[in-house]
Order: structure tokens, then sequence, then C-alpha cells
């Protein structure tokens, strides 16, 4: 988290410096409508920035992994970038319209204007011939921006759905391109923030031709072949085993990978629970925790064809502390349960408490990762909350005394999360040694 904290609000502050040395921060004497203009500017540089970087990320680029933590981190970063973008172009829109309206009801009066000098240079000339098609152009495209983005962040909008309206963002970014080519200042062509903005803006206008043409992560997409399916009824977990028919990098513990098995819905991203072993074989563990979901039990057959793009994260167990605690919430077991393939194969000599907390226990399963626990050496510790009621940072620090040695590794629901980061962190852990899998797509 602290990664894509730095980088939100330093993307932030490099494009309000890079704008404040390009355009005069104090009109003279306040006036209403020099203000206005400076505002105008101001809003519109920060929404097509971070719009322009949330693009950039929408490409899923593997090469910013290491800097944010993470393709789950890069996907927060992605979404604060949309919301801030989102609540800054509603104040742009409300500077350049609100004005409009308060000088229609006459309570304001819009200062006379003399003559536009007239342009020689043909390039500008021709900018400003566009400025009432680029506000028209920018309006509009204003308004389907706003509602694509509330559908993308409300979680009831059916994710097939969702897939494919947001991809149609990437038609009103290019539009509010346009809109910003055509009507930023002239002057701040020539000062820092113009060369920074025409990089962000290219590369954001790249990235929504590659949305638009599906080609998202084609370079890390294998076909693969359903050759084991067990669906677990009592957790409702179902276990697929995939065969694949291409080039497969290999993968950690931990990592995922986006898995499109009907193409009408979508790419869903799955933690893969097994070890790679270089034989081709992949596991994932989905629960059935919404209606597509639900219903794979009942569609998938072995033979179906997949699609399999990855593999992404780094929530890969490096930590430097000489023994680690893994905490497990529900379906969020599953990237320990190719950690502990992984090292029943090559054990690397810390000492590992698993801790497994569930409210849908299966017999099959537990009996199943109790037998991983004994060959990778790590001690499991299972609880059902029908039972043994709430997991928390007490429970594990009595469970395991030596807590105070121990990295931790968390995944499952961010709420609980979230509770044992500030309950560890309260007794001492430093912030860095908690490390949490933010599987949050939207």
């Amino acid at each position: 988290m602290k990664n894509i904290k730095l980088a939100y609000a330093g993307l932030l502050a490099l494009l309000s410096l890079l704008w404040w040395m390009a355009d005069p921060l104090l009109p003279k004497g306040y006036e209403y409508f020099a203000l206005r203009t400076v505002a105008i500017n101001y809003t519109g540089v920060l929404a097509m920035g971070v719009m322009s970087a949330g693009m950039l990320l929408a490409l899923r680029p593997v090469s910013f992994e290491p800097l944010l933590g993470g393709m789950d981190k890069a996907y927060r970063l992605h979404k604060w970038l949309g919301v801030t973008g989102l609540v800054v172009a509603i104040i742009h829109w409300l500077w350049a319209q609100g004005t409009k309206w308060a000088v229609g009801w006459g309570w304001l009066v819009k200062p006379a204007r003399g003559p536009r000098p007239e342009q020689t240079d043909p390039i500008l000339r021709f900018l400003q011939q566009q400025r009432g098609l680029a506000e028209s152009v920018g309006e509009w495209a204003f308004y389907a921006a706003v509602v694509l983005i509330v559908l993308a962040l409300v979680k009831r909008f059916p994710y097939r759905l969702f897939v494919k309206t947001h991809r149609l963002l990437a038609i009103a970014y290019l539009a509010l391109v346009f809109h910003s080519v055509v009507l930023i200042p002239v002057g701040y062509w020539t000062q820092g923030i113009g060369p920074v903005m025409v990089l962000l803006m290219a590369g954001g206008s790249a990235s929504a031709v590659v949305s638009l043409l599906r080609k998202v992560g084609e370079q890390r997409k294998v076909v693969a072949e359903i050759e084991e399916l067990d669906h677990f009824r009592d957790n409702q977990v179902l276990k697929v085993g995939l065969r694949l028919q291409g080039q497969w990098p290999g993968h950690q513990a931990g990592q995922f990978a986006f898995v499109t098995f009907d193409a009408a819905e979508g790419a869903h991203p799955f933690t893969i629970s097994s070890g790679w072993q270089g034989d081709g074989r992949l596991v994932f563990m989905i629960k059935g925790l919404g209606d597509y979901t639900s219903r794979l039990p009942e569609v998938l057959r072995v033979g179906d064809t997949v699609t399999v793009e990855g593999p992404y994260g780094r929530f890969a167990f490096a930590g430097g502390r000489p023994r680690q605690i893994w905490v497990g919430g529900g379906i969020g077991i599953t990237p320990f349960i190719a950690r502990l393939q992984a090292l029943a194969v090559q054990a690397d000599g810390r000492p590992v408490d698993l801790f497994y907390s569930t409210s849908a226990p299966d017999e099959v399963f537990i009996a199943r990762l109790r037998r991983a626990a004994e060959a990778a050496r790590a001690r499991l510790h299972v609880l059902v909350t029908a039972k043994d009621g709430r997991l928390d940072v007490a429970r594990i620090c009595q469970a395991v005394p030596e807590w105070a040695q121990a990295d931790v590794w968390f995944c499952g629901p961010a709420g609980f999360g979230q509770a044992l980061r500030e309950g560890f962190t309260a007794r001492g852990l430093q912030p860095g040694d908690f490390h949490q899998e933010l599987f949050d797509m939207r």
C-alpha cells in the first residue's frame, strides 16, 4: 500500500507543481472570470493527467509490478486514479458550466472581450477554429465518462456487463484527449507541463486503442484445456486443473492469472493454487461467490478450452524475517496451498504457521490441506467460525509465542485483513512486515 500511496500522491504533486510553474496561481485582483480560467486549466490538467495514468495501468504492465508491489496494487491505484479523475472532472465541468448558468440567470456579468488576434501560425489557427467542436465533444465525453465510471464502481452491476461498458471508457478518453489538445493554453506546451502531458496523453491514447482492439495482455495469454474438475460442495469451492497448450513463463506461489472460461463473460482473476513444476499444469480453486462463479460447477466440462493470461502479482513470500505467519480467510487460502506445494519440494528453512479461517468447512478439502501442510512441515491451524469464533491477533499471538520474529502474509476479506494489520502494528509489528493481497479488480 505504501508504494501506491506514494505513486498517487507523487503524480498529483508533480502535475500541480508543473501547472503552477506554467500558470499564474493568483490572478490579478482575484477577478472572478480570471480565477475561473485558472481553475478550469488546473482541474483540466489534473483530470487528464490521472485519467491518462489510469489508462496506462489498464494495460496490466508487468514492468510496474516491482514499483507498485504487484498487479493487485496497480489495480487499486487504477481505481483511485479513476475516482480522482471523476471528481476533478466534475469540478472542472462545474467551473465551466456553472458560470454560464450564472450569466444566463443574471447573477454574473460576463466582461466584454475584444476581438481575438488573428493567428498567423497555421497549427494554432487550426486549433483555434476547433474550439467550439472541442468544447462540445468534451462535454458529451464527460457525461459518458461519469456514467461509465459510476457503473464500474457499483459492485452489484454484473461483471460481464462491466467488462463491456468499461471498455467504452477508452472512446470517451480519446474524445477528452482531443478536447484537451485543442483547449490547453498554448503557453503550456513550452513549459514543463507540456511534455509531461504529451507523454501521458500519448501513452493513454495508445492504451485506449489496445483496449478497444481487445489486445490487453495478448502476449501473456495461453490456451489451456480443462483436465480435472473437483467440486467441494460444503465450502462451495471448485478445483479446476488445466493443461497448458502453449508457452508459460512459470510462476511463483502466490501469483494469479486472468482466466476466460466464457468469452461473453470475459476474463476473471483467480489465484493460482499450484506450484510450478514445469509440467504445463495449473490448478485454480474457485469459490462460488457470485452468479457466474456459482454456475461454473454446472457449466464446465473436462476437455473444455479456456484462456489463461499471466502470471501477475508479487505476493511471493519473500519477507526477510526468520519465520512466517500465514492467514487465509475463506478462499484466501489458495495462494498458501501453492506455497505449501513449493515448500514440499524445496524448503526455505523458515518455520511457518498457517491459519485457515472458514465459515463453510469441507472435510475433504481440509484433509487435503492438512496433508499439504505436513509435506511442507508447516503448522496448520484450522478455525471454523461457527465453532471456534473469529480469528484475531490475540489468538494468533497466543498460538505462536514467537510471532514478533515473523512477518505476516494475509489473503482474504479486506475488512478481516485491515483488522489484523491494525492489531499487529499496535503490538509493534513493522507495517512493512504485514503483506496483504488486495484482490479487488473493481
